[in-house]
């Protein structure tokens, strides 16, 4: 940044550089989740998701609590860390009928 706190062309080409993993990790332990009942201490091991809209569906598909998102980057950073709110979208539950 420069001394006005604008970004200026290096950091701009530095984050632009950047690989992006989308990756999901428990609140609580700060674990991150690698395969159905495996979750891993670092990073470099857990699952990499395609997009987070897959890592929040897939959340509410098995029903993972108290996980969030983490955005992250080579350079620490960078990295953006996002709650996952529980979601009824998948819910087993069925609408009533009518009547």
């Amino acid at each position: 940044m420069d001394a006005r706190g604008k970004p200026n062309e290096r950091n701009k080409r530095d984050a632009e550089n950047q690989r992006m993993r989308i990756l999901l990790q428990q609140k609580e332990t700060g674990l991150y989740f690698k395969d159905v009942g495996s979750w891993v201490r670092q990073s470099a091991e857990a699952m990499d998701f395609v997009s987070s809209t897959v890592a929040i569906d897939f959340c509410a598909l098995n029903r993972l609590p108290g996980v969030q998102l983490v955005l992250k980057f080579e350079e620490q950073s960078y990295d953006i860390v996002l709650p996952v709110r529980p979601s009824d979208r998948f819910s087993a539950k069925q609408p009533r009928p009518a009547g």
